[in-house]
């Protein structure tokens, strides 16, 4: 596996699990009491990281770097789904990241936590989707796409941004 294909498969299995800790979470905790649950609190602190600073690096590195030199290679159609998909993601990231913020403060209340749970299950369920196709399809694709010397500067560059 290339050191671009090992990083990105790292940062899906990491948000995996952690995509799996917010769908338990919601699924276990009372809306009355989350807004005073510490592991909750937490949780909603790391989810909107998630959402701010991992889904907009890991994105807008595939979209710059990757895609391009997927539609270069024929393989444009997979490039533009996984795109309609981020572009989709984005979407429902921008509407819950305000409510994580707030959960990650302590300030939810109960219409933000219902609006919070609705939007986290969709992105948990979109993002899943996501990261399996990226995984069947993108990372065998980048093994065979790039070279060591490009694998290894656009690692550098990854590791950079």
């Amino acid at each position: 596996m290339r050191q671009v294909s090992h990083t990105l498969d790292t940062e899906h299995r990491s948000n995996l699990d952690l995509l799996g800790r917010v769908e338990q979470a919601f699924a276990r905790a009372p809306r009355a009491n989350a807004a005073r649950d510490p592991d909750f609190i937490k949780l909603a602190g790391a989810f909107g990281r998630l959402i701010e600073q991992d889904i907009g690096r890991h994105f807008d590195f595939e979209e710059r770097e990757l895609f391009p030199r997927m539609a270069e290679a024929g393989e444009g159609d997979i490039a533009e789904l996984l795109k309609e998909e981020h572009d989709a993601i984005r979407a429902v990231a921008a509407e819950i990241l305000p409510l994580a913020r707030a959960a990650a403060a302590g300030t939810l209340d109960d219409s933000g936590f219902d609006a919070l749970k609705r939007g986290a299950l969709e992105m948990v369920e979109r993002q899943v989707a996501h990261i399996q196709k990226e995984t069947m399809a993108l990372l065998p694709l980048l093994d065979d796409l790039l070279d060591e010397d490009m694998d290894r500067e656009l690692a550098f560059a990854y590791a950079s941004a």
